[in-house]
This record gives C-alpha cells, structure tokens and sequence, in this order.
C-alpha cells in the first residue's frame, strides 16, 4: 500500500517526506524510494488529498471496560445539573423495570459543593431498588439509601481502610462513598456485569480508540476477571488496539496476591497473541484532591489534615521491589506532591531489583510536584504519564480543585515543560473514561493550557505550554517508550522502515492548526499493522493498480 499526494511525519527531528510504502504489515520504505518501489510490484495506492500521515497514538492511561460499561445503564455522563441527573436515573429505572441494580457513570462531581451528593435525591427516583453510580474521578460512588441498606452502611458504620464515609450532621452515611476501602463496602454486595456485557464494552472501548487514531494502549487497573475478557477478546479477533494490561496490587493482601499476578501474566504469554501483553502491575499511592484524599505535604486549605496515603512509604518501596525483581514495570498513580515523593523514593529504593532502564518504571498524574521532585524523573530514569486534558481551569479545576489547595500550590500542578526541559521521559494518556479519550483534545490543552473557549487568554500558566510538535511526539513516540514498542520485532511509535505500520491519518497538518481547533482536524482513518481499523471520510479512495 503506497500512501501519497500528503505529508507525511515520521517524528519529530526525522523530517517530513511524502510518500510511505506499506509491505506485509510493515513499513518497507518512505519517500522517492517508496515511489520508486511501488512501480515494481502491484499496490493500492492511497491519495492522503493534502492531509498528514503519522504514527499511531498510544493511550498511556485508561479504563476501557469501565468505559465501554458506561454505554449502559443511565446516561448521566456529561450532564449539567442533579436534577438531570435524577431525570436520567428514573426514566433507566422506569425503562427496566427487571433490572434489580441500577448502575451508571460517571457524574460530574463539581455540580454540588464538595462533591458531597446525597442519598435521598436519588430516593426520589427509585426509592425501592439500589441505584449505584461512579463519579467522574472513580474514586466515588454515589448511592441511594437502599444500596446503602443493602450494604449495611448506617451511621454506626465506621470509616474503612483506605476509605471514606462522608455523613451528615446526626451521624448517618450522607450517600457518597470515598476511595476503595468504602467502594468495596457496596462493591460487595453489588452485582457485577456478565462477562459477555464487559466483552461488548471492551470492543466498543476499542473500536472508539481506532476512531481516534489510537493503536495501543494501557489499561491500568486490571482484575483477574478482567484478563479472562481480554483473553477471549484477543481470540475472537477483536483486538483493534495493542493492549497492554496494569494488574493491580492491593496493600491489603498485596503479598498473598503476587503469586496470581505472575500466573495471569503468563496465560497471556502462553496465548501469545501479538496485540496482548500484562507486563505491568499498577499501585495506587493517594487518592484524588477533589475528594482530599491526594497526600499532599502540606494541609488542605479547606481541612486540618493533608490527605490519604494508600501505602505507607516502606511497605510501598518493598512491594515495588517486589515487582520489579519478577520483571514487572512497576505503575503509580500519584497525585499530591506528597504521593509523587513516596512514589519517587519507592523507585529508588527498588532500583536494586532490576536495572532501571530495564524497568521503565511510570509514575501516573504527577499532578502536583515539589521542583526539587521533578527533577528526580529525569535522574533516576522514572517516565513521568501526563494526562494533558487536566491542566486547564475548567469547573474541576476552579469549583474542586483550586479552593482546596490555594491559588499558589494550584498554579504548580501540571508542569509539563518543566518535566520536559529537566530531560525526564514523558507520556501522555487520558484516564478515560475520567477524561476524554481523544488525543486531539489532550494535545490541543498542551499547546495552549486554556480551556475549549480560549480561557485564559494567553494559557493557565503559560510557562507550562509545549509547542503541537512536542506534544504529538509524547502521545507517539513518548508513550511508545513506556511501552517497550523498541523491544519489539516491529516497533512502532516513529515511522522508520522495519517499524509496524501504525498510522493515523489527519484531513490536515496538526502542526499547521491553531490548538483550539484540533479537535475539528478530522482524522480519516487509523491503521494497525498496515490493516484498516478506522475508515472515516476516506472510503472508496483506495485504486489498485495491477501491474
């Protein structure tokens, strides 16, 4: 397949050409000479019509089943009041009157103050079946008073482990439910999904991924159920992403379960499919600030405590020895500048284990950073994953975020030039279903720090802006690195003959694009081994020419 009549941009630094000749699922040439062997032997011949051929994206943070689950039950996502929410919910529930839990997400947690929802709003809707919804951060759920009935949550409930119960003032459970050790209260007793409606949700997950020019991704919080569908998955055909799997460690039983982690790792190795790795094991070292439970280093300026450590730095820095020393990449969600430094020494600390290059251990969010900490992922060889789409003053921002850390410490998250200039390897990924799956609208947030109405002019601290060619470099070859795609027989990330030939195609030149309006660039289609896993505008372009 000879792609033609465009540009294309194998990376940055390796200048532009206009022509890639595609051979067996692989590049076989770039340029005069990809013209020049494609008059020799019989091909299609793609006309790009004066758009932009790249690399392929990667997806260095998300949740694909929990996003494609989200395609069911009440559509409350994206909704800008309780009351539609409420509205939502009791046409579900009226709608399915068989279905004994109703489940959703994920809700927009600025739309009441301090996230904290109650339980007999939802009672208006459905009083006499549990409603069970994800907030938009899914770090909480927010119930009605029969789920939390079913659950045995009442005012004598204490908080959990690695948890919060936020109550009213008599003592009784509110109706939101914090972090894991209280989600788990309702997670058991709440029934899960069918295995065939998860394996719909990671299909569906995926073919949205292709239609934004994604070819590989991490999904970072990955149970043992979990890799059963993406097993089946990737043998019924239906893996149009590479797919690499985060299994999660518990500090609750985190030694207990090692042992099954490896054996789920090598039932993935045994089916040896080429689009389907579980090389990763994720940890969590806080929460998130707009519940406060982000460990910060200093208090919160709306509590008297400074957050929530899920591990505790020694049992932390042993675990991820632990990983390392089994060939695993370690993976840390860290949002307060507290959790990066634990994280940052768990790192260190575990680097014996393994070499460190070996690893290519990734700290995740980095929302919030001491600079004297930024300056350690460059040294100690950490990946810094950035989720680009954050750093805007967006209602998160501005409701939840900037009235608990104070306008100083919130002008210092996101640094993302900083990280850059200081040499530390970045990768960028979405969170999604958290945030927008679509690189464009990351990459557009990057190139500008403002929000999709230009506010504010001139960029939320603009000394963090990253010029478009900088940021298309950390969504491809960036997160190419975290993912090992040079420790493959193909690798993919830059386009260089003998590399996979995982393209994105765009109607127009990014670069060439203001950064509000990438979004609109639209994207014609996505290949993955030379293979059409998108199709948008360009259907019935392709000639073949028999020779």
């Amino acid at each position: 397949m000879l792609f033609h009549g465009g540009t294309v941009w194998p990376g940055k630094g390796l200048g532009d050409s206009h022509a890639l000749l595609i051979r067996d699922g692989l590049i076989a040439a770039l340029g005069d000479d990809a013209v020049r062997q494609a008059q020799d032997t019989p091909h299609e011949a793609v006309d790009l019509r004066g758009g932009f051929l790249m690399p392929g994206f990667g997806e260095g943070h998300s949740h694909p089943i929990f996003g494609g689950i989200e395609q069911r039950g009440p559509q409350i996502s994206g909704l800008g009041s309780v009351d539609a929410i409420i509205t939502e919910v009791r046409r579900y529930a009226q709608d399915h009157p068989d279905e004994e839990w109703i489940q959703g997400a994920s809700y927009n947690g600025s739309l009441v103050e301090g996230g904290l929802f109650d339980a007999r709003w939802l009672d208006e809707a459905v009083p006499d079946r549990p409603v069970v919804l994800r907030g938009w951060d899914y770090h909480t759920l927010w119930c009605n008073s029969e789920a939390l009935r079913r659950a045995g949550i009442t005012a004598d409930t204490p908080d959990p482990e690695m948890g919060e119960i936020p109550r009213r003032t008599d003592g009784s459970p509110l109706g939101v439910l914090r972090e894991w050790g209280a989600i788990d209260l309702m997670e058991k007793v709440c029934p899960p999904h069918d295995f065939e409606v998860r394996l719909t949700a990671l299909t569906t997950a995926l073919e949205m991924f292709s239609s934004f020019g994604i070819t590989w991704a991490q999904d970072t919080w990955v149970s043992a159920d979990d890799v059963e569908v993406y097993l089946e998955a990737a043998r019924r055909g239906l893996l149009k992403v590479r797919m690499n799997l985060a299994l999660l460690a518990d500090p609750r039983n985190f030694e207990d379960s090692l042992p099954g982690m490896i054996a789920l790792r090598q039932r993935v190795r045994d089916l040896n499919h080429p689009y389907l790795t579980a090389n990763t094991v994720k940890f969590f070292a806080d929460g998130v600030i707009e519940n406060e439970t982000a460990s910060l280093l200093e208090s919160y300026c709306t509590a008297s405590h400074s957050g929530m450590r899920i591990w505790e730095p020694a049992r932390l820095s042993h675990a991820v020895a632990a990983v390392r020393a089994e060939g695993f990449q370690p993976y840390i969600h860290a949002i307060g500048d507290d959790a990066v430094r634990i994280s940052l020494d768990a790192m260190e600390l575990s680097a014996a284990a393994t070499e460190s290059a070996a690893a290519r251990p990734v700290i995740t969010h980095v929302q919030l950073a001491s600079d004297a900490d930024l300056a350690r992922f460059a040294r100690l060889g950490v990946i810094a994953n950035l989720q680009p789409l954050w750093a805007q003053l967006d209602a998160l921002m501005t409701v939840l975020t900037i009235p608990r850390l104070g306008r100083e410490r919130a002008d210092r998250q996101y640094k993302t030039r900083t990280l850059a200039e200081s040499g530390a390897a970045l990768s960028f990924g979405s969170d999604w279903p958290c945030s927008s799956a679509d690189p464009r609208e990351g990459i557009a947030i990057a190139a500008s720090r403002t929000t999709t109405g230009g506010d504010p002019a001139g960029g939320w601290v603009p000394e963090e802006i990253i010029d478009m060619e900088d940021a298309l470099d950390i969504y491809t070859r960036g997160t190419s690195f975290q993912a090992f795609a040079d420790h493959t027989l193909a690798p993919w990330g830059t386009l260089a003959v003998g590399h996979s030939a995982d393209l994105v195609w765009f109607g127009r030149d990014p670069r060439a694009t203001a950064a509000n309006d990438l979004p609109a660039n639209p994207i014609l289609a996505t290949y993955l081994a030379g293979a059409a896993t998108y199709s948008g505008a360009h259907e019935g372009q392709l000639s073949h020419v028999d020779k």
